[in-house]
């Protein structure tokens, strides 16, 4: 157990919405997640930061492993995004968010 257990869950319920997973497999699932359409700023691997200029989605870590690139997602805006790849760099948590950084799907 780490400081940060609970606090995903906490911010999730929070800062989260539902958003409809629909993975190339087939099929559809909800979950509640964070969508972020502005850029971030996020921790690389050396303990300094960059830019993350493209849409990203923050998923509790047991949905994570449910998400693969090329995967669509439509967080309730309106437009649907394509998942492009996670993003490394983990919470310690044991319920911490994953990142995954998204391209919105031209219609």
């Amino acid at each position: 157990m780490t400081l940060f257990d609970g606090m995903a869950g906490l911010l999730n319920d929070v800062f989260g919405s539902p958003v409809m997973i629909i993975p190339r497999s087939g099929g559809s699932f909800n979950v509640q997640a964070v969508f972020r359409s502005e850029p971030i700023e996020v921790a690389d691997a050396d303990g300094g930061s960059v830019w993350i200029g493209a849409p990203t989605l923050k998923v509790p870590a047991g949905v994570a492993p449910k998400l693969a690139r090329e995967d669509r997602i439509r967080p309730g805006n309106g437009k649907t995004y394509i998942v492009l790849n996670r993003v490394p760099g983990e919470s310690p948590a044991a319920d911490g968010f994953v990142m995954f950084e998204l391209e919105e799907q031209d219609h």
